[in-house]
């Protein structure tokens, strides 16, 4: 604008220096408004700093400090006493970084994570419960399932109609009769798990007991992995006609997985091969086989060694100290 008033002051025309400049003349000769300048208007209601200074003083003492704001108002407010309204009190304790839980919170001390290690089988145990449907919506039966995480042997699976520690406890003597007595069982936190019955079983039998973290499923995987494989499976039903039915259901299927299933996460063989000490017999049968396949075929394979996925681990971890450090490294 300062250019167009330079030239209309050399005699330009309003209209031709208004084309020059670029912009149209109503604007161009419209008078420049002066900012105004408005002074801050102090609310006639607006409490003083010394009146704020009380009123967190008040909420403060010790007679308040657990109170929220709108029970200290009212029993201020029984004594005659009038500091301000629920919302004046909230913006004083805002304007110091107090609008919070005033009151003594409870700490849950930090829980260990479970650390454990199998080198063979009989060592570790893990065990759970998982529902299964009834024959009518709303009823359930309950599946009791103890995994040695070694060879990945169900060494027992029992239905019942109800989930109780007594009946865990009948379910571990039975299992620890045929198959001996292990180092550890872990399991979650669940009532049965952590019930009476059960650690003063594996108290008087010696056996260290662990639990998983509070709501970490991952601390149990070996249970959670093999409820996925029975309720994944295409022959496991929508609904059980009968307690008989799922107890039949489940033996079956049971079987089937410890004999005749070969797992991924032990060498492809079976968990009654590494259970039974069977599984370096039948690594040296593979082994002949795929040598012979190898001198027959010696192109087809693009190494000397088996494929690796053929291999027996030497350990099974449950939280191996070692991958969450490397997993920790990579984040």
């Amino acid at each position: 604008m300062a250019t167009y008033r330079e030239l209309t002051a050399r005699g330009v025309s309003t209209r031709d220096a208004a084309a020059l400049v670029g912009v149209p003349r109503a604007t161009a000769t419209r008078a420049p408004s002066t900012p105004m300048v408005r002074e801050a208007v102090v609310p006639a209601n607006k409490l003083t700093a010394l009146e704020r200074a009380r009123i967190l003083h008040v909420v403060n003492s010790g007679r308040f400090v657990d109170l929220p704001p709108i029970q200290i108002y009212a029993q201020l407010l029984d004594e005659g006493v009038y500091l301000g309204s629920i919302s004046t009190i909230y913006r004083v304790l805002g304007e110091n970084q107090q609008v919070k839980d005033r009151r003594r919170q409870a700490r849950h001390p930090a829980r260990t994570i479970p650390e454990l290690v199998a080198t063979g089988p009989g060592q570790v145990y893990t065990w759970d419960i998982t529902k299964l449907a009834g024959p009518v919506k709303g009823t359930y039966f309950d599946c009791y399932v103890m995994i040695d995480i070694f060879s990945r042997y169900i060494v027992g699976a029992h239905v019942h109609t109800c989930e109780a520690g007594v009946l865990a406890v009948e379910m571990m003597k039975g299992i620890f009769g045929i198959h001996g007595t292990p180092q550890v069982v872990h399991a979650d936190r669940g009532t049965s798990m952590t019930s009476k019955t059960v650690a003063t079983l594996l108290s008087d039998l010696e056996v260290t007991r662990s639990h998983s973290r509070p709501r970490v499923s991952n601390d149990n995987p070996y249970s959670e992995a093999w409820f996925k494989t029975l309720k994944f499976a295409p022959v496991f039903p929508d609904r059980f006609g009968s307690i008989g039915d799922a107890r039949a259901f489940v033996a079956d299927f049971v079987d089937g997985y410890n004999h005749t299933h070969h797992h991924t996460g032990i060498g492809l063989h079976t968990p009654a091969d590494v259970h039974y000490g069977l599984a370096a017999t039948k690594a040296t049968e593979r082994a002949a086989t795929l040598a012979a396949a190898r001198a027959q075929n010696p192109a087809r394979f693009s190494n000397i060694t088996n494929p690796k996925i053929l291999a027996l681990p030497t350990d099974a971890w449950i939280n191996n100290p070692a991958e969450r450090k490397d997993q920790n490294l990579a984040a």
